[in-house]
């Protein structure tokens, strides 16, 4: 058995309307269900308040401005958890809602109650589901991107593997839309300068993050000891092999001090 933190972008939930993928959602669903149901203990760090509030609401796309981000999140976080709720109890398997500002992970008082609270829930049997409070949070909107919230729930839960479901299949030796020959990076034992350089910009209109976010997410799990996979969130069969160590995405290796 293995504690195994998996991170879902935007991009993955949710078409570009900001309405919910439901085949993507669902597949994720049953996937995770039958790896706890194979022993394992999942921990769900999911994105997509603020993209499905926007689909829900009709926007037409991701407001620029703080209070409308707010208040899309308010409407999205509602859907979101109403989704994952009926999806995993087909399964048979309880969800919690966990949502984090920096400051609840800054604060030592703070932290050691969302610890004890995540470790908890675990011993319940329960699928913790983690996402920043977008409604309270200012800052991007704070944590920055769920890729930052991934790696440091993976090192407060004392996590075996974190993995990043984005809409990539991993790092790139170069950049797709310029080099035709660049190849996915499958194994990355030290991050250097160059695996840095290879990392651009968020080409999301929904999400936050990019692959740099990802890359200081690999250097924090991996610092404590974590190994850190990004994979494609459309393919989450792929999560069976990645759990069993097969060269899917890319896996940056966790290096216990």
């Amino acid at each position: 058995m293995s504690r195994i933190v998996v991170k879902v972008g935007t991009s993955t939930l949710a078409h570009p309307s900001g309405r919910l993928n439901i085949r993507h959602v669902e597949n994720l669903v049953k996937v995770l269900s039958d790896l706890k149901n194979a022993g394992h203990e999942i921990i769900l760090v999911s994105s997509g308040a603020i993209g499905m509030g926007v689909g829900k609401l009709s926007l037409g796309g991701r407001p620029s401005d703080m209070p409308s981000k707010q208040a899309a999140a308010a409407v999205g976080q509602c859907e979101l958890m109403y989704t994952y709720d009926r999806l995993f109890s087909e399964y048979s398997h309880t969800v919690a809602q966990i949502l984090l500002t920096s400051d609840d992970l800054e604060r030592d008082d703070r932290r050691e109650n969302f610890e004890n609270t995540l470790f908890r829930l675990l011993e319940f049997d329960v699928i913790p589901i983690l996402n920043e409070n977008d409604t309270i949070a200012t800052s991007e909107i704070s944590l920055g991107d769920n890729d930052t919230l991934g790696a440091l729930t993976a090192v407060y839960a004392k996590a075996d593997l974190l993995i990043l479901l984005s809409d990539i299949d991993g790092l790139l030796t170069g950049d797709p839309h310029v080099d035709r020959n660049a190849k996915i990076i499958h194994i990355v034992e030290e991050i250097t300068d160059e695996i840095e350089a290879l990392a651009g910009g968020s080409r999301s209109s929904q999400g936050t993050g990019g692959m740099i976010t990802k890359i200081h997410a690999a250097k924090l799990a991996a610092s404590h000891g974590i190994d850190m996979v990004i994979s494609h969130g459309a393919k989450p069969q792929l999560l069976y092999d990645i759990v069993e160590g097969k060269p899917v995405g890319t896996r940056f290796i966790g290096k216990k001090l």
